[in-house]
């Protein structure tokens, strides 16, 4: 599998729009979940750990995974993240983890997996009983956000209620969003969500 963000991963964390988001997001996170230093977390999508970096401290283990080696390399190098965190390069809708989560955080990555059912599915599958998922995205966008000759990139955000159908479809309930940031680029505002939701 070609890895689309082998030339970006050494520089990725230098975006100033790339840290606002985590900078939003990790906090929304944190300030929204009821973490705990007994926690097992798995962060999907985990990309150079910017969101682990902020989880991190108050949990007690997190799995970041990522197709993207590169991405997973810049994250092994954080020395804060070192002993806390380790990293998987595998495709969990493929090939599912042997381990159960009590929460999966995901920031910025839903729009890159082309079946959100099967992702919806695995997330489930992956987590304990009333375990939680927080997970980050835009909202329903007119597809300006990327570049349009962008590769992964297969939503143009999602619509919250169509979201919150299809968690619901999968298990999930209660499931609250709620605007993290909104980001502001080439004179457009993109709002960006959180949604958390318990596994029923």
């Amino acid at each position: 599998m070609t890895d689309l963000f082998d030339e970006k991963a050494a520089d990725w964390d230098a975006g100033e729009m790339k840290q606002r988001l985590s900078q939003a997001i990790g906090s929304a996170i944190v300030d929204n979940i009821a973490l705990t230093e007994d926690m097992e977390v798995m962060d999907f999508g985990a990309g150079t750990g910017l969101i682990c970096g902020h989880v991190a401290p108050h949990v007690g283990h997190i799995t970041a995974v990522d197709i993207s080696p590169a991405m997973l390399e810049q994250l092994a190098a954080k020395p804060e993240l070192q002993g806390k965190v380790i990293t998987v390069c595998q495709d969990i809708l493929e090939q599912p983890l042997h381990q159960k989560f009590d929460l999966i955080v995901s920031a910025m990555a839903m729009h890159h997996v082309q079946d959100t059912d099967a992702m919806l599915v695995s997330f489930a599958n992956h987590l304990k009983a009333g375990g939680q998922v927080a997970l980050a995205d835009l909202d329903q966008e007119d597809g300006s956000f990327h570049p349009a000759d962008i590769e992964g990139v297969y939503h143009d955000g999602f619509n919250q209620n169509e979201l919150k159908t299809k968690l619901e479809q999968h298990g999930f309930i209660d499931a609250q969003f709620q605007i993290a940031v909104t980001v502001q680029k080439d004179g457009k505002a993109y709002p960006v969500f959180l949604v958390i939701a318990r596994k029923g």
